[in-house]
């Protein structure tokens, strides 16, 4: 885009139009979130949509199809997350058998710690007055806020029916995007040229390409985790390694999420007396979601969407902490549009060699 192609936009209308956005978003300021999930699961399913619409029938383009494909999308969507509330209110059933116990008779410490020499004695006597009493453990849980727990009952039932309303409004956006998507496409191609000229269709696939990349990027960063951590799990001798490891998979699909998988592990290995185990698992946990999280999620994101190794991993960090997990697609969304504009500047701003 030239600097006179840049300057022609500018004009007096255009402070009527930015003004009338700025109005737009602050009306739908609490359903952009929504809106912009549906657009990341249009962009990711679409080729999958257009191979059927091709093949559909035309009564079943209009309406019914893009019903059928909402409702497959939702049933995608709600099995996995079914599946992680039940599992996780196992864990939760479990954890709160485990308080009870500790809060009763305390935590007892591990044989091999209090048998190492010349430290041993001083680490036994000083378990027994921290862990091993339980009114030590119940002022910590209560200064945690442990005790408590009642009292975010409302809290809880306020944020359960705010994200029912917020996939609600996904699903209704995501129905109406499959039904006016092509319509809406030639919009957004035809603003998009006209805005940033002959190269706005190239940025416009460079942002569905960034989508797709990270979704991609995101579902085998998270199946690779599941394996590997439950190939973990089954090594330092935990009862159902594969339960776990499926449920790393879909946790792992939130960045930074399977910590919270096997750092349970690890707690309910050493509180049984495994310490080793437990530690051993945890540090392994890190380092594989370490590599996985800043190496090799950002370079698949980058090899799709031809960024930078540096942008695309700014990108997931900046767009997850502004905008939370649906800033882990726009966030390299954004800089893969930057990097073109910021490539195709250099090119136009280039002397010529002598």
């Amino acid at each position: 885009m030239s600097a006179s192609h840049f300057l022609t936009i500018i004009k007096p209308a255009s402070l009527a139009v930015l003004l009338l956005l700025a109005a737009g978003f602050w009306v739908l300021h609490g359903f952009i979130m929504p809106i912009a999930w549906a657009v990341v699961l249009a962009f990711t399913v679409w080729p999958w949509y257009e191979h059927v619409y091709q093949r559909a029938p035309c009564w079943m383009r209009g309406g019914w199809l893009p019903l059928a494909m909402t409702l497959l999308m939702m049933v995608l969507l709600m099995v996995p997350a079914t599946f992680g509330v039940l599992v996780l209110g196992h864990e939760v059933q479990m954890l709160h058998r485990l308080l009870i116990k500790v809060q009763s008779s305390g935590i007892g410490a591990p044989d091999w710690l209090i048998q190492l020499p010349w430290v041993g004695g001083w680490i036994k006597e000083t378990w027994s007055e921290t862990f091993g009493n339980p009114e030590t453990i119940k002022n910590a849980l209560n200064a945690l806020g442990m005790g408590t727990v009642f009292s975010y009952t409302r809290d809880l039932a306020a944020q359960v029916l705010h994200r029912f309303m917020s996939g609600f409004v996904t699903l209704l956006a995501l129905f109406f995007i499959f039904r006016d998507g092509h319509g809406l496409g030639r919009q957004i191609l035809d603003r998009s040229v006209r805005l940033f000229g002959s190269a706005g269709a190239r940025y416009a696939r460079h942002a569905v390409t960034a989508v797709r990349g990270t979704v991609n990027g995101m579902l085998l960063v998270g199946i690779g985790k599941g394996v590997v951590l439950g190939l973990g799990y089954w090594a330092v001798g935990l009862s159902q390694p594969v339960l776990l490891g499926t449920l790393t998979a879909v946790v792992a699909l939130v960045p930074f999420a399977a910590k919270l998988v096997f750092g349970a592990a690890s707690i309910y290995l050493i509180v049984q007396g495994h310490a080793v185990a437990g530690i051993v698992l945890v540090v392994y946990g890190f380092i594989i979601t370490l590599i996985a999280d800043n190496y090799v999620r950002p370079t698949l994101i980058g090899g799709a969407a031809n960024i930078p190794f540096l942008p695309t991993l700014l990108g997931i960090f900046g767009g997850v902490e502004a905008m939370g997990f649906v800033g882990l697609f726009i966030g390299p969304t954004v800089m893969a549009i930057l990097i073109s504009l910021w490539r195709d500047w250099n090119d136009e701003t280039r002397l010529p060699s002598a």
